[in-house]
């Protein structure tokens, strides 16, 4: 959530930082600035009338001491109709700070002054390129039918039990599932990061913590009965971890990883941009989250990118590093990179990471802090997908793909599975 401060302070520059992502907002944000001057209006009347109130009690004190009985009498009606001014005007606070509240959390976060403007992926910028990619697909099967074919996915087995995009990985599919989490989370290790086991469920107050609620509402799987959701990813529990609290400056940052299943119900997904584990309901992630101090968050948010470089290099993949435009970025970031594997077998870059800096629009939406001194200041909040399991696989799958349809095991990875070949 954009800091009232910074709205009430540089409104014009959040208007035309928004418009980056193709939305026209000037509307929202001087309604915004207008409900919070009526609110600090009636907050300057309501403090006084409490004063004069003081007053009055002090008066009725003098005038009991001095049996002044009709001066008391008249001082307690004015005592009782101040009290009930107050009451009115605390009714109309709250009526305006829920006006206010409705459209901060509509107003997406401003994107940095570094992001192109742009309305869809389109507009996005590369700004690394790591090997050529594959060009042509001869002799190479798409993972779903190599897979499907060495019995390592069961797609069809996963939709009879849970429905489309719920496969199952069965012998070494399973194990290499296994051994993609494991090497990601030992990665993290070296990187200095604290490994979490976060809940896979979350509440009403976290999934609105990360900006997840209201935005992302319809792409989430809701449980009424218990009012908990299922995580889209680990990045909700463990952000929110610190959710409410002052931290110590001597505790920054904060590095931690964890590994989780993630749950997206992808409405409206369809056709070829969907098959096989291009985009799935459930799939296996490893996040990092990093809470920083402010002026470190931008150089931060570039180790994080370079983090995710050096596993798509160990991987042995072709990879590009991508600037997302203002209007392709989730409604929480204020600048994102993606890291992009290629497929040689679709022909096409498949997404496998988002690097985000969220600056204070996570931690406001928190009410996470530092101490800074006397006085307490808002943190920046990063994560990134490190990585996401379903197209690193089926990356995997058809760049180290050999003509007998054996897979070829990066080195990197050999330990964790204990052979060279699958």
């Amino acid at each position: 959530m954009i800091e009232l401060a910074r709205l009430r302070e540089e409104p014009q520059k959040i208007i035309q930082a928004l418009r980056k992502r193709g939305i026209e907002t000037a509307p929202l944000v001087e309604q915004a600035i207008a409900y919070d001057e009526e609110r600090r209006k009636l907050q300057k009347s309501i403090d006084e009338k409490r004063a004069h109130l003081n007053q009055l009690s002090k008066k009725i004190g003098e005038a009991l001491r001095n049996q002044q009985g009709e001066f008391v009498e008249a001082l307690r009606a004015e005592s009782a109709s101040t009290k009930e001014l107050i009451q009115e005007k605390e009714k109309s606070i709250k009526e305006v700070e829920t006006k206010l509240e409705e459209i901060l959390i509509r107003l997406p976060n401003p994107p940095h002054e570094s992001v192109p403007a742009g309305k869809s992926s389109n507009d996005n910028q590369v700004v690394y390129q790591s090997g050529r990619p594959l060009l042509s697909k001869e002799g190479r099967l798409p993972h779903w039918e190599l897979a499907e074919m060495r019995g390592w996915i069961d797609f069809e087995r996963g939709a009879k039990v849970a429905g489309s995009g719920f496969p199952f990985y069965v012998g070494m599919g399973a194990k290499l599932q296994r051994a993609l989490i494991h090497f990601f989370l030992d990665e993290a290790q070296k990187a200095g990061y604290i490994e979490m086991e976060a809940p896979f469920l979350v509440n009403t107050e976290t999934a609105f913590g990360t900006g997840q609620l209201p935005d992302k509402d319809a792409q989430m799987y809701y449980l009424p009965l218990d009012e908990l959701y299922l995580i889209p990813t680990a990045e909700v529990p463990l952000t929110n971890y610190y959710r409410g609290e002052i931290l110590e400056e001597a505790q920054l940052p904060i590095k931690i990883c964890g590994y989780s299943p993630c749950f997206r119900r992808e409405a409206g997904s369809y056709g070829k941009e969907v098959r096989g584990l291009n985009r799935l309901h459930q799939f296996d992630k490893v996040e990092i989250v990093q809470i920083v101090k402010p002026e470190v968050s931008y150089k931060t948010l570039e180790e994080m990118r370079e983090y995710v470089q050096s596993l798509l290099e160990k991987l042995e993949l072709s990879f590009r590093i991508v600037l997302l435009c203002g209007g392709d970025m989730g409604f929480a970031a204020a600048k994102t990179y993606d890291a992009e594997v290629w497929s040689p077998a679709q022909q096409r870059w498949l997404e496998v990471s988002s690097i985000s800096n969220f600056e204070t629009f996570q931690s406001n939406r928190m009410k996470l802090r530092y101490r800074k001194g006397k006085s307490t200041e808002l943190l920046h909040t990063l994560n990134a997908s490190a990585l996401a399991l379903p197209r690193t696989v089926a990356a995997l799958l058809e760049t180290h793909q050999l003509p007998d349809r054996r897979v070829r095991i990066p080195v990197a990875l050999q330990p964790y599975l204990q052979v060279e070949y699958l």
